[in-house]
């Protein structure tokens, strides 16, 4: 597995985060980290930590960003 964290914006009311934490899973791809970046005018920020089968996150990135309201604004390899 290969460590990336992803800046996403998502939607800033409950149930956006589980929603998205789920997702990650579902791509089978582990959290290993969040940190909540910033909330303003109803979009929260959030830095996410994941751990992903192989070596390509594309996939990942594909699934967070069809869901409604999330953008998965940077990703990069996790440097630890």
């Amino acid at each position: 597995m290969a460590l990336f964290t992803l800046q996403v914006s998502l939607p800033d009311r409950p149930g956006s985060l589980g929603m998205l934490a789920s997702a990650i899973g579902s791509a089978g791809a582990d959290i290993r980290g969040v940190q909540v970046l910033k909330s303003e005018g109803g979009t929260g920020y959030d830095e996410i930590t994941v751990a992903v089968p192989g070596t390509d996150p594309s996939d990942l990135v594909e699934i967070l960003n069809s869901i409604g309201g999330v953008e998965v604004l940077s990703i990069e390899p996790a440097t630890n």
